[in-house]
C-alpha cells in the first residue's frame, strides 16, 4: 500500500478522502452520554485503519445548542461537554502523528443570539446592531417584518426585538433559527472579527476549513423582497437572483479569507457549502483566489438512476474544469437523511435539510446494497470525497426516535410536521451486544437513544464479519490509495447498457456500476480488483459496482 504522508508536495486536498465527525454523537470519553475530544482522541485507530486522509470536525465551540452547535457564542474556545483548547491542541499533534489532517468549521453566517455581540446589540450598545441586520417593520406599528424573506427551519426570517423598556423594537435577521442571528458583511468590525478567528485556529495548527452556509452571508443592498410566497419552501438550489442568497459581494468575503490561509504554509485549505442554482453557480466559489473545494449537493441529492447520476457527475466535472477546480464528492452528513434509508425507498433522492425523512417504506437491504455500490462509484471519481461518520458502518437513518428527544429547531419551527436531521445524528455503536454499543459506558444513556437492533452494524463486529460493509470501505479506501490512475487520470465514460455507468480513469482502471435489476458481463473488461457484491462466472449483480484492472 503507498501512504500519501503529511508532507507530499501534491496539493492534498485534490484527491482527500475526508470523515465528518460530528462530535456530540462519535464518542464519549467522560462516561456523560454526549461525545467529545476524549472520545474523538480515543477512536483516532479506528479512522487510521480505516484509511482517511483528513476529518472534518463540526462546530466543537460554545454553544446553547439551539441548532445542533452551530450557534456559537465564542468562535475562539471549546464547549466545555466538549473538552478543552488543550484537549484540541492535543486531538490535533495526536490525528498529525497518525498521518490524518484536521478541517474544523467556521460558521461565519451567523451566530448565537448568546454571542457577546448580539447580546450588546439587544442591549443598544453604540454600534453593536450594525453587526447585524436590524430593520423596522412594515405595516401599523411596524408589526410585519421587513421584507418576504423565509427561514430554512420555516417561518419568516425576522423576530422582533423588545427594548429594555418594555417598547416593541426593530426586527432581526435570522436566514435560520431565530437564536441564529445574521451578521452584517457590511460592517468593518465583523470581518476584523472573523479574520481574528481564522488566524487563531489556522495558527493552532489546522489544516483547512469548512465554511457553513456561504452564499447566505452576503445581501443585497436595501433588503428587498425575494418574492417568496406564504407556503414558500426554502430551497436555494433552486433560486436564482435572491437578494438573501448567493449574492455576487460574498465572493469578495472568500477573496480576503484566501489570502490569510494563503500566508501559512502547509497547503491550508478552504471547503465551501455551497448550495446554489447548478454548478455553474457552485464554480463561482472555486475560482483561484476564492475557496479550494465545494461539496456537490447535486450528486448527493441525485435519485439511484444511472441518467441522473451520470448528469450530475458530467455537469460538476464541466463546470469546474475552467476554473481548475477539484470536485468533491459526498453522499451523506449532518444536515441530510443516511444514504441507505433513501436508497431503500422508491423516491430515492434527498430533500434539503432531511425533510424528507416521513416514515415511508423503506427496504434496508436494497438501500444497504445500493450503498456498498455508491461508494465504489463515489471513490472512483475524480477529486476528493467527504464521509460522515457511521456510513462505513451501513448505518440507516433513525426515524423512529420519540418526538420528546428531538432537538432539531425545523420540529417545532414546522409544527411538528418535519421531524429533522436528529434521525442522522444518533451516536455511534462500537461494540457490545446493546445500546450504548461502547458509545458511552454501559448504563449511561446516550444524548439520542440507539436502536437496539444494531448490534449487528457495530464497528466490533463488522471488523470481524467477511463482506461487511466496513470491510468493504478499509478495502476501497487501501485500495485507492495506491491507484495512481485514481489521483492524477481524468473519467472517460464508455459505451454501457442502459442502467449501467462505465468509465476509465486512466489507461488502467475501470469501473462499472450496475444500477439495473439484470446481471451484466464484466469478463472483457479485465481483472477484478474490488467489488461491492460477488461476481458470477464473470457477471456483475444488479445494484452492484466493480473496479477493474484493464
Amino acid at each position: 500500500m503507498t501512504e500519501r504522508a503529511l508532507d507530499d508536495p501534491a496539493p492534498w486536498w485534490r484527491t482527500a478522502v475526508v470523515y465528518e465527525v460530528y462530535p456530540r454523537s462519535f464518542a464519549d470519553g467522560d462516561g456523560d452520554g454526549i461525545g467529545d475530544i476524549a472520545g474523538l482522541r480515543a477512536r483516532l485507530p479506528h479512522l487510521v485503519d480505516l484509511g482517511v486522509d483528513a476529518i472534518w470536525i463540526a462546530p466543537w465551540y460554545p454553544s446553547p445548542m439551539a441548532d445542533g452547535g452551530y450557534d456559537i457564542s465564542d468562535h475562539c474556545a471549546i464547549d466545555p461537554v466538549f473538552g478543552t483548547l488543550d484537549d484540541a491542541d492535543a486531538l490535533i499533534a495526536d490525528a498529525h502523528a497518525a498521518g490524518i489532517r484536521v478541517i474544523v468549521d467556521l460558521v461565519a453566517n451567523h451566530t448565537s443570539e448568546e454571542h457577546p455581540w448580539f447580546t450588546a446589540a439587544l442591549a443598544g450598545e453604540p454600534g453593536a446592531r450594525a453587526r447585524y441586520h436590524f430593520a423596522d417593520g412594515r405595516g401599523p406599528g411596524g408589526d410585519e417584518p421587513p421584507n418576504d424573506w423565509i427561514s430554512a427551519f420555516g417561518g419568516p426570517a425576522w423576530t422582533r426585538v423588545v427594548e429594555a423598556d418594555g417598547r416593541p423594537g426593530p426586527w432581526y435577521l435570522h436566514q435560520f433559527a431565530p437564536e441564529q442571528p445574521d451578521l452584517n458583511w457590511d460592517d468593518p468590525v465583523v470581518h476584523e472579527g472573523f479574520d481574528a478567528i481564522i488566524t487563531f485556529w489556522l495558527d493552532r495548527g489546522v489544516d483547512g476549513l469548512r465554511l457553513d452556509a456561504v452564499p447566505a452571508m452576503a445581501k443585497r443592498p436595501g433588503l428587498p423582497d425575494a418574492g417568496h410566497g406564504p407556503d414558500a419552501i426554502f430551497d436555494p438550489a433552486g433560486w436564482t437572483d435572491s437578494p438573501h442568497w448567493d449574492v455576487d459581494e460574498v465572493h469578495e468575503i472568500l477573496r480576503r479569507w484566501r489570502k490569510i490561509a494563503d500566508s501559512y504554509d502547509g497547503d491550508r485549505m478552504l471547503v465551501v457549502e455551497a448550495v446554489v442554482h447548478g454548478p455553474e453557480r457552485l464554480a463561482r466559489y472555486l475560482r483561484p483566489d476564492e475557496a479550494h473545494t465545494a461539496f456537490t449537493f447535486d450528486y448527493l441529492r441525485s435519485p439511484w438512476d444511472a441518467g441522473s447520476l451520470r448528469t450530475a457527475i458530467e455537469d460538476t466535472l464541466a463546470a469546474l474544469a475552467p476554473v481548475g477546480a477539484a470536485p468533491t464528492w459526498v453522499l451523506s452528513s449532518h444536515d441530510e437523511t443516511r444514504h441507505p434509508t433513501r436508497f431503500g425507498r422508491d423516491d430515492t433522492g434527498a430533500a434539503p435539510m432531511a425533510a424528507d425523512v416521513s416514515g415511508r417504506p423503506v427496504d434496508l437491504g436494497l438501500g444497504a446494497r445500493r450503498a456498498r455500490a455508491a461508494v465504489l462509484l463515489t471513490l472512483a471519481l475524480p477529486g476528493g470525497a467527504y464521509l460522515y461518520q457511521g456510513e462505513e458502518l451501513g448505518l440507516p437513518e433513525v426515524d423512529d426516535l420519540p418526538d420528546d428527544v428531538l432537538t432539531d429547531p425545523a420540529w417545532e419551527r414546522s409544527g411538528h410536521t418535519v421531524r429533522g436531521r436528529d434521525g442522522c445524528r444518533v451516536p455511534l455503536p462500537w461494540e457490545g451486544a446493546h445500546p450504548p454499543f461502547g458509545f458511552s459506558p454501559d448504563g449511561v444513556a446516550p444524548w439520542l437513544p440507539q436502536p437496539a437492533g444494531w448490534s449487528a452494524l457495530t464497528a466490533a463486529a463488522q471488523r470481524e464479519t467477511p463482506g461487511s460493509m466496513l470491510r468493504l470501505y478499509r478495502a476501497a479506501l487501501h485500495l485507492r490509495r495506491s491507484l495512481d490512475d485514481l489521483h492524477t487520470s481524468s473519467l472517460t465514460w464508455c459505451p454501457a447498457t442502459d442502467g449501467v455507468l462505465v468509465f476509465d480513469r486512466g489507461a488502467e482502471l475501470r469501473c462499472v456500476v450496475n444500477l439495473s435489476g439484470a446481471p451484466v458481463d464484466v469478463s472483457a473488461d479485465g481483472t477484478p480488483l474490488l467489488s461491492s457484491e460477488s461476481l458470477v462466472d464473470g457477471r456483475l449483480p444488479g445494484e452492484a459496482t466493480v473496479w477493474l484492472r484493464r
